[in-house]
């Protein structure tokens, strides 16, 4: 093992002694009986690489436990074949080690207590025979997705004695055999993540030792809820989400004593959730989402218990809201969106003190906003958008030291906007739209550094436009449309260029900034009788009057042009005679020069920098390097010496050497189109696959499929037509279908075709690529949701590639932690770590 391992932890194992009285049984990791002999290797979570040697119970015979879980051991090792030989053995542990490879039949191991197999990537079929093992007190195989899949025996009741099952994502499917009714030691059982069809079996009401039931991710599973189920007294966490359950929640599950966890969101449930879970005493997490729940939430909804979390969004409940909810003063999460909440926002709500998250939008709520529920001095979000909520913003706005996000469109906010949210210094988001705000906007919103959304469309606002907002460098979307703004637009703001930007419908008057103009924003000033154009912008298409010169300005231009003029006649009159004066062929050999320079000469455009060698490209233009044809080349994926990858695109050359001079010189323009796009492009990747050979190419740069639709009229290229593109590139990733293909049908390409699929929760698994986990749907859906704000039809509505990111981030599954000795609360836009309080969205 010396020689075949390493590790700083190995250091200590001397065995260079050539009288052979090395001390082994102090070595790291090593445990000896009163006999010198070695019964405990332990080397997990050491670090250790390289293999481990075959027969290693042939050397240690006495060897009782063997842990080398969290190592970096060679994925292929075969030393896990001889293992069934150690016939001692007791525990063994190989969990995060990643193995590939088959695994062996573990029934020779009759002593073996306690297997973790968890976090590999093991192949093959299950090995069932572990079922025969009676003497097994904790099994678990959680997160081996490539195994065959597999079905739970009806003898797994010979377990007797097994207290942990943790088979989750491991390739489990069919029904669950009524015979785990008999595991009477079992307190875990996590079956999650995998294709369980069919019912519960209502004979899990017998495992009265229970604690932990987690069968969420079995979007087979169907059926009611077992009213069994509520006779585990013992049960503190239930978890049955993302499944097709029906039918009502359990009274019997809601009045359970310990009950810390209940989270049944994404599934098909109906009626009114339980009074009773209104007298938990426990309860810290409720998570209902996604279903079809109505009725009121329990008045007395934590009031006795401690409760973290509450999201049970997505329902059509009514009602008043929970007064109390947050009465232990521990609720980080508030999450109430798209039901049929009625009534005002409880006041007590201003004494969440620890609220991160609030959020009660689209839903009936009226009156004014709490003081105290605007200023929460730890709330990064709040979500009032889409009631009927009225009266003034409260000036202790200012006190939301880390609010970064507020959402107040669609309701009926009145008053003036308070120069107090300045102190809000770190608002990100701000969206006020649709309400009835009026007088100035303040100044001191200027101050908002790192605002990237300011949207202010809809209300009643008569100000001028401020100086200030110009230096709001983040910002991306600005909307200020629909109002009753006046006076010039400040020049400075032309600084910002915004990706989305919306002045129309205002009475703003003077010259639009060129700057402005020329980035492709000016429908963006629309319905603004007094605006101009200024004579410098150099476009005659505007659906706005020019702007009148001062006079004595215009005069001065005049002069400029009859000069100008005149050079361009005199220039012209010298090169017509000098032409007359070349010999004919001469001429014939110039032209065919100056067609030859043009189409052969080149520009080097460095977009990064980066060295090679040009041997060392040319040599890489082999078929087994394309990565797609295009309407001028073959594109080729290069890896060069350095270890740097590049695109290369190889020219087609002409088809025929009498190809008319036109043609050659539409490929030229189209090339210089396509090498001015990328070489404006700041990111280091870059998307636009090629065209097709046979599609017709245009000189705008783009391949159909990727080309936002407002690109395609307008051919003014902005960054929220980069954010389409993108969009559609995730959508290939999540489908696995190219972004044009036969099967949407005629004229449809993906986003058409995944806009016709997400009405039903069918219809959303149906774009879902089918080579992909099944355990992986669920995050699969929160990157399509990402996909889908990217190819919006509104080019506003669509994020920024920063929002991109962070969606991102937010959608992307948790990994790498270990299932067994974390629990994990999942709530619609945040996950509560049970021990360790982490959150995300």
């Amino acid at each position: 093992m010396k020689n075949s391992l390493s590790g700083y932890p190995l250091s200590s194992w001397n065995v260079t002694d050539v009288g052979g009285t090395y001390d082994y049984c102090s070595f790291t990791g090593v445990r000896c009986d009163g006999q010198g002999l070695v019964t405990d290797l332990d080397l997990s979570g050491l670090y250790v690489s390289g293999i481990v040697p075959e027969g290693i119970c042939s050397y240690l015979p006495n060897l009782r436990v063997l842990r080398l879980s969290h190592n970096h051991l060679n994925r292929s090792s075969s030393f896990l074949n001889t293992i069934p030989n150690c016939s001692l053995l007791q525990e063994l542990n190989m969990s995060s080690v990643y193995l590939k490879g088959t695994l062996p039949d573990f029934s020779p191991m009759k002593s073996l207590r306690v297997i973790d197999m968890s976090w590999n990537h093991f192949t093959g079929s299950f090995p069932i025979s572990i079922f025969n093992l009676t003497d097994l007190e904790y099994l678990n195989f959680n997160e081996n997705p490539e195994l065959d899949l597999w079905t739970l025996p009806d003898y797994v009741s010979k377990l007797t004695k097994l207290t942990h099952m943790l088979l989750m994502t491991c390739m489990l499917h069919g029904n669950i055999p009524r015979s785990i009714g008999n595991l009477s030691s079992l307190v875990d059982l996590e079956l999650s993540g995998n294709f369980l069809s069919g019912e519960i079996p209502k004979e899990i009401g017998n495992l009265s030792n229970l604690r932990q039931l987690e069968l969420y991710y079995n979007y087979h599973l169907t059926g009611s809820i077992p009213e069994e189920i509520g006779n585990l007294k013992n049960l503190t966490d239930i978890d049955i989400s993302v499944s097709r359950l029906t039918g009502s929640i359990p009274d019997s599950i809601c009045s359970l004593p310990k009950l810390r966890v209940l989270q049944l969101y994404n599934n098909s449930l109906t009626g009114e959730i339980p009074k009773s879970l209104g007298n938990s005493k426990t309860l810290k997490i409720l998570s209902l989402y996604d279903n079809y729940l109505t009725g009121e939430l329990p008045p007395n909804l934590g009031s006795s218990s401690p409760m973290i979390a509450l999201d049970v969004s997505e329902n059509r409940l009514s009602g008043p809201l929970p007064a109390h909810v947050c009465k232990s003063g521990k609720l980080l999460y508030f999450l109430v969106l798209q039901n049929r909440f009625t009534g005002s926002i409880p006041e007590t709500y201003g004494s969440c003190k620890t609220l991160i998250r609030f959020r009660v939008a689209s839903n009936r709520l009226v009156g004014f906003i709490p003081q105290g529920v605007i200023s929460l001095p730890h709330v990064s979000i709040i979500d009032l958008a889409y009631n009927s909520l009225s009266g003034p913003i409260p000036n202790a706005i200012g006190n939301a030291w880390n609010l970064s996000e507020l959402f107040m469109q669609g309701n009926r906010i009145s008053g003036v906007l308070p120069h107090e949210i300045s102190h809000a210094t770190n608002l990100v988001k701000l969206d006020l739209s649709n309400n009835q705000l009026s007088g100035p906007i303040p100044s001191e919103i200027g101050r908002l550094r790192k605002l990237n959304l300011l949207v202010l469309q809809g209300n009643h606002l008569d100000s001028s436009i401020p100086e200030s907002l110009s230096n709001l460098k983040s910002l991306n979307v600005l909307d200020l449309s629909s109002n009753l703004l006046t006076g010039r637009i400040p020049e400075d703001l032309s600084e910002l260029l915004p990706t989305s930007i919306n002045f129309s419908s205002n009475r703003l008057s003077g010259p639009i900034p060129v700057s402005l103009i020329r980035g492709g924003l000016v429908e963006s000033f629309s319905d603004n009788p007094n605006l101009c154009v200024p004579p410098t912008a150099g476009s005659s298409d505007l659906k706005f009057p020019m702007c009148q010169e001062p006079r004595g300005k215009k005069k001065l231009s005049s002069i400029w042009a009859i000069l100008v003029s005149v050079f361009i006649l005199v220039l012209g009159g010298i090169m017509f005679y000098l032409r007359q004066r070349m010999s004919k062929n001469r001429a014939v050999i110039e032209q065919d020069e100056t067609l030859a320079s043009s189409f052969f000469s080149y520009d080097v455009k460095s977009f990064h920098r980066i060295s090679f060698d040009q041997r060392e490209i040319l040599e890489a233009l082999v078929d087994k390097n394309i990565v797609g044809h295009g309407g001028s080349g073959t594109v080729y994926r290069v890896e060069l010496k350095s270890g740097e990858v590049v695109a290369v695109k190889k020219l087609w050359s002409q088809s025929s050497k009498d190809s008319a001079s036109e043609d050659k010189m539409h490929l030229n323009k189209e090339l210089k189109t396509e090498v001015e796009t990328l070489g404006s492009i700041r990111h280091k990747n870059i998307v636009l696959q090629a065209r097709g050979k046979d599609s017709t190419t245009t000189v705008m740069a783009g391949t159909y499929g990727y080309l936002a639709p407002e690109y395609a009229y307008s051919s003014k290229a902005t960054i929220k037509c980069d954010v389409y593109s993108f969009g559609v590139v995730l959508m290939e990733l999540i489908t696995g279908k190219k972004p044009v293909d036969s099967c949407f049908g005629e004229n449809k390409n993906i986003v058409n075709w995944v806009s016709t699929k997400i009405d039903t929760k069918e219809g959303l698994i149906e774009t879902l690529d089918k080579r992909l986990s099944e355990t992986s749907k669920a995050d699969m859906i929160n990157a399509l949701r990402v996909a889908i704000r990217c190819t919006s039809r509104t080019p506003t509505i669509r994020p920024t590639m920063n929002e991109v990111v962070q969606l991102l981030i937010d959608a992307a599954p948790q990994g790498g932690a270990d299932m067994t000795t974390k629990s994990t609360i999942k709530i619609k836009d945040s996950i509560v770590s049970d021990h360790l309080t982490q959150t995300r969205l």
